[in-house]
C-alpha cells in the first residue's frame, strides 16, 4: 500500500518550484491534491493535468492565501470537492529582499503576510476538519535563514522563524487531538528563482555547504512525505533542516 493511500494533501503556492515537486511526490505516494496558487495559470493547469494522470484527483484553486475569506472559502470549496484534508503543507512564499535601513513598509508588510500571515489562514480554516478527523499533518515550509538569520532578508527571516514559532505551538495545542505539526528548513535549493543567479553566486554559495552542491526540490519533497505520512507518526513540533548540512 502507497504511504498517502486515500488521503488529501492541500498545498499552497504549489503551481511550480518546490510546492510542484511535494505533490508529485504525494501523488506517487496515492494522495489526492488540492493546490493554490495566486493565478492557475499555464503553468498551474499543466501542474494539474500532469499530477491527474497519475491517477489521482487533483484540482488548482485560485486563491491568495494571505487573504483570511479567500482562504476559507476556498478550504470550504476543497471540502466540497475532495469530502476531507489529512494534509496541509504551507508552501506559499515570496521574498523582497532589502538591507534594514531601505526595507520599505511594504517590502515587510508583503513578505509577512505572504508567508506567516497565509500559514496562519490556513491553519485557522483546516483545524475544525482535522479536530473532527481526530488526525491530520501540518507543515510549515520555512527556510535555514529562520533559524539563523541573514542580512538583507530580515523580512523574509522574520517570516520563516515564525513558521517555526506557529508550528511548534499548533504542536502542543492541537496534539491531543492527534493533529501533527512540523516545519522543513530548507537551504540552497535549485529552482527557477536560484537559476536566474550568476554561476559565480552559486559557486559560492556552494563552498558554504558541506555536501558541496545545492539541493533539488524533490529533496524537500522527500522531507514533506516523511512529516506528511505515518513514517513521521511521532513526530511533532520538530524542524527538519534539508541544508546539506549548512545549518550544523
Amino acid at each position: 500500500m502507497k504511504l498517502l493511500e486515500g488521503k488529501t494533501a492541500v498545498i499552497t503556492g504549489a503551481a511550480r518550484g518546490i510546492g510542484k515537486a511535494i505533490a508529485l511526490r504525494f501523488a506517487s505516494e496515492g494522495a489526492n491534491i488540492a493546490f493554490t496558487d495566486l493565478t492557475i495559470d499555464e503553468a498551474g493547469e499543466a501542474t494539474e493535468h500532469e499530477i491527474a494522470a497519475m491517477g489521482v484527483k487533483c484540482k488548482g484553486y485560485a486563491s491568495n492565501a494571505a487573504n483570511f475569506e479567500e482562504t476559507h472559502q476556498v478550504v470550504e470549496e476543497i471540502m466540497k470537492d475532495f469530502g476531507r484534508i489529512d494534509i496541509l503543507i504551507n508552501n506559499a512564499g515570496i521574498t523582497k529582499d532589502g538591507l534594514m535601513m531601505r526595507m520599505s513598509e511594504q517590502q515587510w508588510d508583503a513578505v509577512i503576510n505572504v508567508n506567516l500571515k497565509s500559514a496562519f489562514n490556513f491553519i485557522h480554516a483546516v483545524t475544525p476538519v482535522m479536530m473532527r478527523q481526530k488526525a491530520g499533518s501540518i507543515v510549515n515550509m520555512s527556510s535555514v535563514v529562520g533559524v539563523s538569520g541573514n542580512a538583507g532578508q530580515s523580512n523574509y527571516s522574520a517570516s520563516k522563524a515564525g513558521m517555526i514559532g506557529l508550528a511548534k505551538s499548533i504542536a502542543k495545542e492541537l496534539g491531543s487531538r492527534g493533529i501533527r505539526a512540523n516545519a522543513i528548513a530548507p537551504g540552497f535549493i535549485v529552482t527557477e528563482m536560484t537559476g536566474a543567479l550568476s554561476e559565480e553566486v552559486r559557486n559560492e554559495w556552494a563552498k558554504q555547504i558541506p555536501l558541496r552542491r545545492g539541493g533539488t526540490p524533490e529533496d524537500v519533497a522527500n522531507a514533506a512525505l516523511f512529516l506528511a505520512s505515518d513514517l513521521s507518526s511521532y513526530v511533532s513540533g520538530q524542524v527538519i533542516n534539508v541544508c546539506g548540512g549548512m545549518n550544523t
